[in-house]
């Protein structure tokens, strides 16, 4: 019996329980589906975190408290004369910019909207060139707004929109946490991580959010833009230099802040995305497993109901081969189908978002989960198609 002659048997033996197959194909289908769609995810997350972090430029290092760093007699917070301390020609001259930061939550109103603010930014104007943030409406506040606490705020879009809906934003009074500020500027679109917003934000003076909103604790980060992406690694030791005088931080001791360039924070996201992403990959390889024990019971099912069937064959001299190769045929027909299958709805799926991700379709993983729905149905078939080839005929005509 030739290999045409083995196909066409495994496929009347697949036509002629179309709903048995079916069934089976949907085990391996959910399981190819999902390595590529869940991978998918794992990469948009990453792709949307790099994005981000490099959205804010590769000459940006970001000094963040470091809660129980130092001696405990001398932890002390990062202030705002600490921000102002790193602009220095002398002591710092590869660091352009500093902008000291805090930030709070706040509930927004407008009329009879109520939004809850995830970021109130409380800063500097030299945090927008920093942090590469342009102006789409309206106008930045300038350094004399935050000489005179002057309640003024610049919204990013999705603020904007949440709370004034169509309505133009710029020059309307909102409440913030019952507070009245003015909108004067509504921030260009920077995207979302999938984790974060980074147009969901409100961003006032410093001295106005202090007195109003957050109170004058610690500074929850310093931006510090370098003279160039070149000069990051300088600008950080200079930081480190400065902060650590003033800090009263001793060679010996270990510093009260940490500092983060943003290489750095792209490379522990990517770590963390990375690992998050194999995580996803093993629950879907679960899943094709999970299939693939299925396409076993589905065959031994097929092999017992066609015990008579197989007897007569061998009886009118069928070789072994060609009873092991129609049932092995089988299995990989229906695996590769639902592989097939499953392709196509990882790819239809990654269209769409996911969790306010989107997906990106990494072709390996399509190739690797097409290839390993084929060795499911080889590997899973194998042992009912051993089984039917080896049966005697005698024993299978007896059979009832």
């Amino acid at each position: 019996m030739n290999f045409v002659e083995i196909m066409r048997f495994a496929v009347r033996g697949l036509a002629s329980n179309k709903l048995r197959s079916v069934l089976t194909t949907l085990g391996i289908t959910i399981g190819v589906a999902s390595v590529i769609l869940l991978v998918a995810v794992g990469n948009g997350a990453s792709a949307a975190i790099t994005a981000s972090i490099q959205g804010l430029g590769t000459d940006v290092v970001n000094v963040s408290p470091l809660r129980g760093g130092g001696q405990s007699s001398q932890v002390r917070p990062l202030t705002v004369q600490d921000a102002h301390a790193l602009v220095d020609p002398v002591g710092a001259p590869d660091v352009k910019a500093a902008a000291p930061v805090v930030n709070t939550s706040a509930t927004a109103t407008y009329g009879q909207t109520s939004y809850d603010v995830s970021s109130v930014v409380g800063t500097e104007p030299s945090y927008f060139t920093t942090t590469n943030r342009q102006i789409a409406d309206g106008q930045l506040f300038s350094a004399e707004d935050v000489t005179q606490a002057r309640k003024v705020v610049v919204l990013g879009p999705t603020t904007a929109q949440s709370i004034f809906g169509a309505d133009e934003p710029v020059g309307k009074n909102v409440l913030i946490n019952s507070i009245q500020f003015t909108v004067i500027g509504v921030l260009q679109t920077k995207g979302s991580t999938g984790l974060q917003n980074a147009d969901d934000v409100a961003i006032a003076p410093i001295s106005a959010v202090q007195n109003s909103l957050a109170g004058y604790g610690g500074l929850n980060q310093i931006a510090v833009q370098a003279t160039n992406a070149d000069a990051i690694g300088l600008a950080q030791a200079e930081v480190t230099a400065i902060l650590d005088a003033r800090h009263g931080i001793q060679a010996s001791a270990n510093p009260d802040f940490q500092i983060q360039n943003s290489a750095q924070l792209l490379q522990t996201r990517t770590s963390a995305i990375q690992t998050f992403t194999v995580l996803l990959g093993a629950v879907a390889a679960i899943s094709l497993l999970v299939g693939g024990i299925g396409v076993t019971n589905i065959m031994l099912v097929t092999v017992t109901e066609r015990i008579r069937e197989i007897g007569i064959r061998k009886a009118i001299g069928a070789p072994r081969s060609a009873i092991l190769g129609q049932f092995l045929a089988e299995a990989t027909m229906l695996s590769l189908f639902g592989g097939l299958l499953g392709v196509l709805i990882g790819v239809v799926g990654s269209r769409f978002s996911i969790a306010g991700i989107q997906p990106v379709v990494v072709p390996s993983s399509i190739a690797l989960a097409f290839a390993v729905s084929a060795l499911i149905g080889l590997f899973f078939g194998s042992f009912p198609a051993n089984r039917a080839s080896r049966l005697r005929p005698i024993d299978a005509l007896r059979h009832e």
